[in-house]
Formats: C-alpha cells, structure tokens, sequence
C-alpha cells in the first residue's frame, strides 16, 4: 500500500486542527494484515526514520515521508511484512543535526522497563463477554441529570483507589500480572461493598517510584502486568462482577525522560514549558495537535479497553499556568487554553459514552467544575473535596480535649456541599510523605484509636457526596502506604485489624442499600442539620434523606471517649391517633420508631459493646426545634446510625 494513503487529507487537517478525536486509529503503528504502517507527528525534524530489531536499528534503511508536501508535520512509512511483536523507535534528525531516539508517542506496546523500545502490537481479537457488552452498552445511553450538573449521581458510588503494583505480590516479591488481578483483586473489591476500582495510572511510566504519575508511553498499558489483552480481560471480569472500573489520568504534565514526549522533535512540541513542582513538563495546549492527542488518548482508554471513566489528575495545575511556582500565589494566571481543552475533554467524552464518569482532582477554589460546559463550567460528573480532606484531617489529628475548638472543621462543608458534585476523597496522597496512616494520625491510646477510625468512616459514608478510598484502609495499617511492597494483609492475624475489615465491609454494605445515604447528595433535600452547634460534648446529629420524607436515617456521631447513657435527640416524625381515642393531644401516637443500623462500637467491630440494641421509641416531646424525640445511649467514639420503622 501507499503509505500516504493510510491517512487521508480531511484526517490530518483534524489532526492538524485539534479534532482527530481518534487519532490513535491513524497514528503510531497499526499493524495491518500485511505489514505495519507507521506515522508520526514531528513538524520540526528534518528526517524520520523507523528503526528496530527488523534493521539492525540503521534509519538509513526506513526513511519516512512527510505527508501533505511538509506542512502537516507528519511522516508516514509503511513497512510490508512487518509484524506484531517488533521493538522500533523513530530516528529523529533535528534541525541543528541532532539524532535523538523516540519511543512512539502512540504506541500500544513498550518494552518492560528499564528498556524503553515500543513494540508493534495488534490491539484487536480480544473477545469481550455478553456481560461486559451488555454493561458497556448501558453507558451509551441517556445521561441522568442532577439539577442539570452533567450526571449521573442518584447511584451509590464508592470507589476503591488501586495500585496494582502494591495491593499484592507473590512470594517472591513479583508483581501480580493484569490476570492474577482479576482473579483476585475484583473478588474482594465485590464481597467488601465498593461498587468501583479507580487504577492508579496504568500508562507506561519509566520509574516505579513515579506511582504511574509521570509517563512516557500514554497509549501504552504498561507491560509490568502484562498486556493490553490481558487489561481487557481485567476490565471484563470488572464488569461481569458489577464493578465499574475509573483510570487516573494524566494529561497535565509529562517525565523528561529521552524517550518521552520532551523535545520530541528537537524542540518544544508536546511540551510547553517546565513544570516547577515535579519537575517535569508542562503539556503545551497551546497545540491544536497536542488535543488531538490528549482527546483521543481519553476516548481510547474507553473505546478499547472500556473504562467508566477518568480521574483527571492535577486539574488545580492545568488551570494555572503559574501553579508551583517560587514567589508567586500558585492561581493567578488563568491557563485559557488548558480550560478549553477540559471543556472540550468533557464535551467530547460525554457525547461518546452520556453516562461516563469524569472525575476532577481540582483543589483550588474554581467556580462550576462540575457544571455544563455551555454554562461556563467545566463539564466534569464530579469534583474531589479536598477541602472536606484536609478539614477533616486537622479534626480527627486534635486531641479529644481540643476538638471543641475545632468544631467547625467537621460543620463547615456543609457550607459548600452542594455547590458542586462532590466526591469525599481519603487517596493515596493522605498517607505518604510523613503524613501517617489514617489510624497513625487518629489520637489516644491503642483502642481510642481504633475507635476514633470507626467514627470517623461513620463520618465519611454518611456525609454529603460520592466516595473514594485508597486500598488497605481497611485494614488499619499503622504505617503509611509503600509502593514497593504489598499491602500488609499479615495485620489480619490480629483481631483489631480484622474487627475493622469486617467493620468497613458491613458499613460499606449499608451505603449500597441505604438510598438516603447517596441519592440527593448534591442538594438540602438529602440532609438536614438537627443539630450542628454541640461543640462541647463534641457530638454531631443530622438527618440523611432519600427520594421521599420517609425515606431518611439520623446519624449520631460521637468524637470523644465519652459515653452518654442517656442523649436526647429531636427527630421528624409524623404521628396518628391512638386506636379508641378521641384524637386530641393527648391521644396522638408516632407512627414510627428508631431502629439502630450501624453501631461502630459493637463488641464484634472491637468496640465496647455499648449502644443501642434494640428499637429505640418516638416521644412526642419537642426537642432540638423538632416534634419529637428519642432519648440514646452514644457510645465513645461511635458512629450510629438509625433507620424509622414502623411502629406496631
């Protein structure tokens, strides 16, 4: 074939204008039935060539062409023969002379690290199950709406964050491949209650200590598991069990590593400028061919091996062109360009698949992240609450006698909270650096501890918004996150540590079934304040509601070691006449009583057993500016939560 022929004119003038939404189709190696055609974007070089493995690595002996008489800046080459399985690299000749060595910025397949070659790769042929064609098919269908955010949200969303190369390893230190994840990540990931896996990044990245975060091959799973078929078999099994699958995602900055994107042509291309925090490169939207390659690498994580959805990495940074930088405020220079380009992101991907998830990792004060892009928003499903984080945090680090002085930090979200689409956020970055495990971090003695992490995810799973947590928080490690070992699965010959796994599977169970704890939970009319201001005993009560009035549940949280055997609390109720009565005051009775739902100090979790074991009746005595009440008991510590019934 002509190797011209592969992309047409109309291809590269979208390419060349920002709008080949599907590049990776045209770009890169795409093995054919009868041999590889190659292209690559370089409009600075003075000569292309293909070399590998097939020519002793000589460029003299594939020469590419520029297409469109040079002024698309693409060379294209098509090799007969050639086949799945070849390590290759472009040979670029700068305009100063210089030869560099490029892995493909489209590739499908990279060498295990430390090598760095692409390798051709045909990513056809991977036969997806009925169930899997069936759940792909649902995200193709009309986007549920929330108050015309870009939705969906009236599900239940709680996500469980991943590090493939630390959730678990073999004996011998090695990593589980794409498969064995399948065959034991997704299991537990279903009997523990989460209803979705987020990966952290799966492109091909150089460093492990990078965590996926600064990449070099981003069409490239990463061949530490495996490979892309055996991906696909992950994201099937995924879907088969019912678990949605998100990826984290990277389009902000890239690793200045020779092979990368960096100078790719000799000069600046991709990149578009030095990224002062990371020390790696900015992405130069200022391109029209850098989104193409940005847009269409989103929508190939979908189209081909089926995601859900992307966390997008870093947003804070994309908006401002000056974050991280000495001597500045980090958000004062609007990045126009990288704002279009996530309009645009949102746009694109929800027309591809309505009902796809679009997550925002955004820590600044934006305006309307979540909101239509034809409204000036961004366009994302949902925002990280990174505020919610670091205020609940500092709460929860307070010693147990100066919480009252810290009231508000658990009070004040709810200033907020409805603003945007919101996911309530406990990642990876919560515990590396110094900051401690999240029952490190937790005050007092050994038990309290424990105690005070069952309240606090009491806290979590019932406040207002989506959830995400990072793996292992189940367990209650007591040191921080290493990704160079597995998770440490031996605490669970420890009964504390079990009694806490078996604590969040059952809690996690219940936000699945409890509708008032997930469907309006970007509105008043899912949670009401009974009251917010006990900053003395430090106790917070509050109401969650579902699609209807009756459907709701009162949670009482407790942030001391106090125990109180007898808590008032004033809670809606409606009430009916007494049976033979004449129906005046006095012969009026509730028509609902409490039942407790979770007790985060049941003995069985390691707490002490204190509580509320039975229904707990309805008074129709005003208290906290309600109708009626119900007297507790509220254990130390504790998270309760109770659910109306119908009284007999």
């Amino acid at each position: 074939m002509a190797a011209h022929d592969f992309i047409s004119p109309e291809e590269a003038y979208l390419f060349n204008n920002g709008e080949l939404q599907r590049s990776y189709g045209k770009f890169g190696a795409q093995v054919l039935e009868d041999g590889v055609h190659f292209a690559v974007w370089a409009p600075h070089a003075t000569c292309v060539s293909v070399v590998g493995d097939f020519n002793q690595w000589q460029g003299a002996h594939h020469a590419m062409q520029l297409l469109g008489a040079g002024q698309t800046g693409i060379w294209t080459l098509f090799i007969p023969k050639l086949k799945a399985g070849e390590r290759y690299k472009y040979e670029i000749t700068a305009k100063d002379g210089t030869v560099v060595l490029k892995a493909d910025p489209f590739a499908f397949l990279s060498e295990l690290r430390p090598n760095t070659a692409s390798v051709t790769y045909n990513m056809e042929g991977y036969q997806w199950s009925e169930a899997a064609q069936a759940w792909d098919a649902k995200k193709h269908e009309t986007r549920e709406q929330d108050e015309n955010r870009p939705g969906p949200s009236a599900k239940p969303i709680l996500i469980y964050e991943v590090h493939f190369g630390s959730w678990r390893r073999h004996p011998d230190d090695s990593l589980y491949t794409y498969r064995e994840l399948a065959d034991t990540l997704i299991s537990y990931v279903k009997d523990m209650g989460y209803t979705h896996i987020e990966v952290m990044p799966l492109m091909e990245h150089p460093l492990d200590a990078s965590w996926g975060y600064q990449i070099t091959g981003y069409y490239s799973a990463t061949s530490r598991f495996g490979t892309p078929h055996d991906l696909m078999y992950f994201v099937d099994k995924c879907h088969q069990a019912g678990i949605g699958v998100i990826m984290d995602w990277v389009p902000g900055h890239f690793c200045r590593d020779t092979q990368g994107l960096g100078r790719f042509d000799g000069e600046p291309l991709y990149d578009g400028g030095d990224h002062a925090n990371w020390g790696t490169y900015r992405v130069n939207f200022a391109r029209a061919e850098v989104w193409s390659f940005f847009i269409s690498n989103a929508l190939f994580w979908l189209d081909k091996f089926r995601f859900d959805g992307l966390r997008v990495d870093g947003v804070t940074s994309m908006l401002y062109s000056n974050f991280g930088e000495a001597n500045s405020d980090n958000k004062s220079h609007v990045d126009e360009r990288a704002v279009a380009f996530l309009q645009s992101l949102n746009d694109v991907v929800h027309s591809a698949y309505p009902n796809s998830l679009m997550f925002a990792e955004e820590s600044s004060e934006w305006p309307c992240v979540t909101h239509p892009t034809g409204e000036g928003g961004l366009g994302f499903n949902y925002k990280w609450n990174m505020g919610w984080m670091n205020d609940t945090l500092k709460y929860m680090e307070r010693p147990f006698s100066d919480r009252g002085k810290y009231h508000d930090c658990l009070t004040f979200s709810l200033m907020y909270a409805h603003s945007e689409n919101f996911i309530l956020p406990f990642s990876h970055d919560e515990v590396v650096h110094g900051k401690k495990s999240l029952l490190g971090r937790m005050p007092g003695d050994y038990w309290q501890q424990f105690a005070g992490l069952r309240a606090l995810y009491c806290y979590y799973l019932t406040h207002p918004g989506k959830k995400i947590c990072f793996m292992g928080t189940e367990l209650a490690p007591f040191i921080e996150w290493r990704y160079y070992e597995e998770l440490e699965w031996f605490m669970l010959n420890y009964e504390p540590h079990q009694q806490i796994q078996h604590f969040v599977k059952e809690a996690n169970k219940i936000y699945q079934t409890q509708e008032a704890l997930w469907f309006n939970d970007s509105g008043w009319q899912g949670f009401d304040w009974i009251d917010a201001d006990n900053r003395e005993q430090s106790i917070f009560t509050f109401l969650r509601y579902g699609s209807h009035e009756d459907d709701h549940l009162l949670v009482v949280l407790n942030m001391t070691p106090a125990h109180y055997s007898n808590y008032k609390v004033g809670v809606p109720i409606k009430a009916e006449p007494a049976k033979g009565g004449a129906g005046n005051d006095n012969e009026w009775l509730p028509t609902h009583n409490y039942e407790p739902l979770l007790n985060s100090d049941e003995a069985r979790f390691g707490g002490s057993g204190k509580g509320n074991a039975n229904t707990v009746s309805v008074e129709l005595a005003q208290w906290h500016n309600r109708p009626a009440s119900i007297t507790i008991d509220i254990p130390p510590l504790a998270g309760l939560i109770f659910k109306p019934v119908r009284r007999k």
